[in-house]
């Protein structure tokens, strides 16, 4: 992160990932004393403060020069109108659903608002978010939104007609991702491991696979390959779950939040 994108920044709504983010911004070398929190319960704002030593909390939104919006989707807009009447002339919005032209007709003309889709994963500095910006933004307010959102995972642009589609895939996949686990541990249970054994073991499998991914050249497809002996055990498995339909499960799994969400957005 360069040390121009380092300028005071407003958070509205202290939980899980606004918290999230406040302590990526701080990983990453964010000034805690930049930084202020906007909480309405007095208990979670003294977490924060012991949390993250050094940030500002408050109730209510103060005068500031660039706001996050991490509320509840119903208070998005509200939100974003309070943040540009304080003096924002940059807000990033993690609500989902609340489209662009919703929060920029909120923000009025003096604030440039981006709309970003993020995922769970970033509560542990692997998130992976898109982001769209309104027409008002420029490229300097697009960088300055991944600076925030790329302390805690990776980051992409797109167009704002496709953040369904990020929602489908990026955006719930973590769920997904978590059956498949409790599948996993239900089977390997079942096959007489013991349910701690069997937890430990799924747990570092999903890990060590995503690692192996993320830092191999190699497609997927070649991953699998790779494991996937002729006539062997793998073989086997992976003829089973053809045969059980994965691919068109997880095709209708897709298309069932990509409707949803356009649903949510409408």
């Amino acid at each position: 992160m360069n040390s121009a994108a380092r300028t005071p920044i407003t958070f509205v709504g202290g939980g899980n990932m606004g918290a999230a983010l406040v302590a990526g911004l701080l990983k990453a070398g964010w000034p805690a004393s930049l930084i202020t929190v906007v909480e309405t319960s007095s208990e979670r704002r003294a977490q924060l403060i012991s949390f993250y030593p050094g940030i500002t909390t408050s109730e209510k939104i103060g005068a500031c020069t660039a706001g996050v919006i991490a509320v509840k989707p119903p208070a998005a807009a509200e939100t974003c109108a309070a943040l540009a009447q304080a003096g924002a002339t940059r807000v990033l919005s993690i609500a989902a659903g609340i489209g662009l032209t919703t929060l920029q007709s909120a923000a009025g003309a003096t604030a440039a608002v981006v709309r970003a889709m993020p995922n769970t994963p970033a509560l542990v500095g692997e998130g992976a978010a898109a982001i769209s910006g309104s027409s008002q933004c420029v490229l300097a307010d697009m960088e300055w939104a991944e600076s925030v959102l790329g302390s805690v995972g990776t980051v992409v642009r797109v167009d704002e007609k496709l953040l369904d589609a990020v929602t489908a895939i990026s955006g719930s996949g973590p769920a997904y991702i978590f059956l498949v686990a409790e599948a996993l541990i239900s089977s390997a249970v079942g096959a007489g491991l013991s349910p701690e054994i069997s937890d430990a073991l799924v747990r570092q499998l999903l890990v060590g696979s995503a690692k192996l991914l993320q830092q191999s050249a190699e497609t997927p497809a070649q991953l699998r390959a790779n494991v996937t002996s002729p006539n062997g055990v793998t073989a086997s498995a992976i003829q089973a779950l053809e045969q059980a339909g994965i691919r068109s499960a997880i095709e209708a799994t897709v298309q069932a939040a990509l409707l949803r969400s356009r649903e949510m957005g409408s």
